[in-house]
């Protein structure tokens, strides 16, 4: 399955071999079968844009990877890394950019690997410099609108960090108004607004913990 939010809701495209949680379709979960019309994407895409009373929206196709690639084939797709970051004494690090609680993250530069974009990233968003890498969480992938109104497709790879530093100082001029160490479970209860992709990446977290 293939998750991207759009407007922060869920499109997800899916293998007809694979559709024992389906939802059933109504009037906040839609699902249809894919025509094989990449265009017919774009569709979806600006109801979503224009509509937030949808819980999910669920394309479905016996040709997976055709249905994959005609939608990425509407969208510039950007990747970028970045980190899920916690101290030694097991608070995680969370950053506010934009109106929404967020994770350090940022574009892959050229010739760059994902495991040093993401160290990068948030060395430059957050002020921290030593930083171990740990392991791979997981794929994430959200659209937007770049400044001339073109597509933007963002796949973002997540890793989790640990480090011994507390001093954080976010990197204003990326719009980021704070950066805070914060326990997990409280983060959960009582941050808001937070992106959804970060709650994904938080329980991809706990599920390989649990």
């Amino acid at each position: 399955m293939y998750k991207i939010y759009i407007n922060e809701t869920p499109l997800m495209l899916r293998d007809t071999k694979d559709l024992s949680d389906l939802p059933i379709s109504n009037d906040v979960n839609f699902v249809a079968r894919y025509a094989g019309k990449p265009k017919m994407l774009l569709s979806y895409a600006d109801m979503l844009e224009k509509n937030t009373n949808f819980e999910t929206v669920t394309l479905y196709s016996q040709d997976y990877e055709k249905l994959a690639r005609d939608f990425e084939s509407n969208y510039k797709v950007i990747e970028a890394a970045g980190g899920l970051v916690f101290h030694s004494n097991g608070q995680a690090l969370f950053i506010f950019r934009s109106g929404y609680w967020d994770l350090p993250k940022g574009k892959i530069e050229k010739g760059e690997i994902k495991e040093d974009a993401a160290i990068r990233e948030v060395q430059e968003e957050t002020g921290l410099q030593q930083l171990d890498l740990k392991e791979f969480l997981g794929t994430t992938h959200h659209t937007y609108r770049g400044a001339n109104g073109k597509r933007i497709l963002k796949r973002t790879f997540w890793y989790r960090m640990q480090t011994e530093e507390r001093a954080l100082i976010p990197q204003t001029e990326e719009d980021i108004e704070k950066a805070e160490w914060m326990d997990l479970e409280v983060f959960l209860k009582e941050a808001n607004p937070v992106y959804k992709n970060i709650i994904d990446v938080i329980s991809w977290y706990k599920r390989d913990i649990n």
